[in-house]
């Protein structure tokens, strides 16, 4: 796989972290309808990507180094990926509980698989 490709979700997942920074000062500074609740949501929001996510930012520069991102690779990535954007726009929006929540784990049931084929590569595969 190209460098391109396994780095494009990278890229998209950053892209959300610096909207919703952007979303997070708007609300906190008034500029986006529901008041404090509002703020509060998107905060939230934006604290979240550095928990799950940290995982994933772990995991790429590691599979690029040890040359095991390929197509199975980048195709689960692009699904955490997906999860989070997923996640992120019912958080800050009607923030409903289960599509959250099924959004969250289908993103960390990715991450886990990712991680374990990576492990299965690294350390039984020559």
């Amino acid at each position: 796989m190209s460098l391109q490709s396994i780095l494009a979700p990278v890229f998209a997942q950053v892209g959300l972290v610096f909207v919703l920074v952007f979303f997070m000062v708007a609300a906190r500074h008034g500029g986006v309808a529901g008041g404090p609740e509002r703020a509060k949501l998107v905060s939230d929001c934006f604290s979240n990507q550095f928990e799950i996510p940290v995982l994933f930012f772990a995991l790429v520069p590691l599979a690029v180094l040890t040359r095991k991102a390929d197509l199975l690779f980048v195709v689960m990535s692009w699904l955490f990926v997906l999860s989070r954007l997923a996640h992120a726009a019912i958080h800050t929006g009607s923030n409903r509980q289960p599509a959250r929540g099924i959004a969250w784990l289908l993103g960390v049931a990715t991450l886990l698989v990712m991680w374990a084929v990576f492990a299965v590569r690294v350390l039984l595969v020559p």
